[in-house]
């Protein structure tokens, strides 16, 4: 799959941070030396992990976006959110936050080491969903899927072998996720975007639900051993683009398999892409790039650009308009 992992329309961008951070210094960095590494532009796996573009705290510090959406499915660990917009937030282990970039944000997103006494391990998906030309120039927008609200679902084969879905995006007979953000591709359930985690058992055989011929499905298998699909056998560690029109079935091996389902109908539309920004035409791009400079849209409210919150929080957002949700 390499990284990171190839993507079809309407998605633009898939990466897997899987890092064994150790125990935390009283800076919430890593309680270990950092020597050796490319501060600052580390994605090299050293001793079990990586600082990305952290130096003292892992994670990216504030930087901006315009013109599609991101979509942090965090599986192990904790996500300290800030904003251009004032916002902020604390999440993790199952909860999913969906931003909207629209006209342009600055956010950071910092994996900060908040045990001491104990390591700190950490995994996430982030996932670029494209928005289409009419919602480039959107509102920016920040919402939190908690884990709590996200629907799974056990699905029993003719052996009573089990496969578990974590529903995202895209509901499933009675199991109705969070709504997406209003701009979004996915907010037409006609787009048929799904964003699912799935979990097999050894074993375990599952029917693919159907979708139309004209969208596009792509299975990422990154915990397992081997699968076959069709008579195919496919070893993990590789994606599997799928004709989502027909019913396939995947058959498990001997090994429990995870893997992240995407699909959508796909926008059709030019993809110019410089970093950050996601537009239409090249000089959308160069627009961006300008805008940013003269606006930083909107600025950086916050006393670092790797902010951190308190480390005696829990979980937890607060939004642009002074809504707050506390999960502890």
């Amino acid at each position: 799959m390499g990284f990171p992992w190839e993507t079809q329309d309407p998605f633009l961008f898939c990466v897997h941070h899987k890092d064994a951070y150790p125990k935390g210094n009283d800076k919430f960095g890593p309680a270990v030396s950092l020597e050796g590494r490319d501060i600052g532009q580390d994605f090299t796996i050293k001793d079990g992990f990586r600082m990305y573009h952290g130096e003292t705290v892992p994670g990216f510090p504030a930087h901006p976006h315009r013109g599609f959406e991101t979509v942090t499915v965090v599986r192990e660990g904790l996500v300290d959110h800030s904003d251009s917009l004032g916002s902020s937030g604390r999440y993790g282990n199952g909860d999913v936050q969906w931003m909207t970039a629209g006209k342009g944000v600055q956010h950071a997103e910092m994996f900060p080491c908040l045990n001491k006494d104990k390591d700190n391990p950490f995994e996430l998906f982030q996932i670029w969903l494209n928005l289409p030309s009419a919602n480039k120039f959107t509102e920016p927008f920040y919402t939190m899927l908690w884990s709590e609200d996200i629907p799974h679902t056990k699905i029993n084969d003719a052996l009573g072998k089990v496969t578990e879905l974590g529903i995202i995006s895209g509901k499933w007979e009675g199991n109705v996720p969070p709504d997406a953000p209003p701009g979004s591709w996915a907010a037409e359930e006609d787009h048929q975007v799904l964003i699912w985690t799935v979990k097999m058992q050894a074993g375990a055989s599952w029917k693919m639900p159907v979708a139309s011929q004209e969208v596009n499905r792509t299975l990422y298998f990154f915990e397992g051993s081997s699968i076959k699909i069709e008579g195919q056998e496919i070893h993990s560690g590789n994606l599997i683009d799928l004709k989502a029109g027909e019913g396939i079935v995947v058959e498990n091996g001997d090994a429990n398999a995870q893997f992240l389902m995407l699909q959508g109908k796909p926008i059709k539309e030019p993809v110019v892409q410089y970093g950050p920004f996601v537009m239409n035409t090249n000089e959308e791009i160069r627009q961006a790039m300008l805008d940013y400079q003269e606006t930083r849209f909107g600025g950086w409210p916050w006393p670092s650009h790797d902010n951190i919150h308190d480390p005696k929080k829990g979980r937890f957002a607060i939004y642009p308009d002074g809504q707050k949700e506390i999960k502890g």
